[in-house]
């Protein structure tokens, strides 16, 4: 049951290949197995590159089955549609297209299995990408943010450089006039005269601006720091809201990008592996000689091909002698008296009928 399962996924001809010995058998067994085992290696590398798409197991599967089956008719077209023939040359050249076809299907088929093998070092390079995106981009949000920030923190800047230049004209103010009542400073006379009042009125003025003014700034200080504490929300949000996106890069674009950006050698390594196992029928095929199936599909091919010639010339032949027949047929009829006179007879009177319908016409339309 298991070879002629095989034998059906060689392409081959079963019943003609019953006639052909055990080992030509085996040889077409050989084939087959190949093409269904890359066919089932395309259904594994095809459900992993569809689960890194859907990132639904059953889509995968579902998706990966019809992906094996597609591999599997085109493998199996491309071995049984090549013919042994008695030039080297000429099989080459029929197998070229065929080769081509066969090197791209084994690196599609590789690529999905070669991310899977080396899904631990890609997930390294897709970390280090992810991290680098996430400073990217919480940069880029602060940036977004940053002229309100700078602008904010300059006004809270100026307000409290306003305030301590105030404070330290009161506290200069006090220096003076307690320097002027201890009379080590200005009149130099000890007490409280005129001119300490002045002083501490002074002192008294500035004291009470300063206190206005520290309320004020202190007040809009308060209001600026609180946007800036909601710009600070504003911009935290905004860098969660994007971090999804970042946590999301995982597909398989990306996982290829990742992939290449390791060492080459070991993916071109499994590449040629599948490429050795999916041209491996064809190579077989080209560098075996012929067998005796090949012999007796060219037995049937080349009997058909006559049979068909043949009748195609037979009819031709019978087209020019049944033409022929029927020019001498008409030439005698041309000659028989009987038949001109009948002939001629039926034509007068179909004349004379339409010579009187063409009078009726005329009359009718005086």
């Amino acid at each position: 049951m298991l070879k002629d399962f095989f034998i059906t996924c060689s392409g081959a001809d079963k019943k003609l290949l019953e006639t052909c010995s055990e080992g030509e058998q085996t040889k077409f067994v050989g084939i087959g197995a190949t093409v269904f085992f890359t066919a089932v290696m395309a259904f594994i590398a095809g459900s992993y590159a569809l689960f890194t798409v859907f990132d639904n197991l059953w889509a995968a599967v579902f998706f990966g089955f019809v992906w094996g089956l597609l591999i599997f008719n085109l493998d199996r077209f491309i071995v049984s549609t090549i013919r042994k023939r008695d030039s080297f040359s000429a099989e080459f050249i029929q197998a070229t297209p065929r080769i081509a076809l066969a090197i791209i299907i084994a690196i599609v088929i590789s690529k999905p299995l070669e991310i899977k093998i080396f899904e631990k070092e890609i997930n390294t390079v897709l970390l280090k990408e992810k991290n680098a995106m996430a400073l990217a981009n919480k940069k880029e949000v602060a940036n977004y943010f940053q002229s309100d920030l700078d602008k904010n923190k300059s006004q809270v800047d100026s307000l409290k450089s306003e305030t301590v230049r105030k404070e330290k004209e009161v506290n200069a103010l006090y220096a003076t006039y307690i320097a002027e009542a201890e009379g080590t400073k200005g009149t130099m006379k000890l007490g409280k005269g005129p001119v300490f009042k002045e002083k501490i009125a002074k002192h008294d003025l500035a004291r009470s601006e300063f206190e206005a003014l520290k309320k004020t700034n202190d007040a809009k200080i308060a209001d600026l720091e609180a946007k800036n504490k909601t710009l600070q929300a504003d911009l935290d949000k905004k860098v969660s809201e994007t971090q999804p996106v970042i946590d999301g890069f995982d597909g398989l674009m990306a996982r290829i990008n990742a992939l290449n950006s390791l060492p080459w050698l070991p993916s071109f390594f499994i590449m040629l592996l599948f490429l050795a196992i999916e041209t491996s029928p064809i190579i077989a095929k080209l560098l075996s000689p012929k067998g005796e199936y090949d012999f007796k599909l060219q037995d049937m091919e080349t009997a058909l091909q006559t049979t068909i010639l043949q009748d195609v010339h037979q009819r031709g032949l019978l087209l020019r002698t049944t033409n022929g027949m029927n020019d001498k047929v008409y030439a005698d009829i041309a000659d028989d008296r009987e038949i001109f006179n009948k002939q001629r007879m039926g034509v007068k009177t179909l004349m004379e009928a339409q010579s009187e319908r063409f009078i009726e016409k005329q009359k009718q339309t005086l």
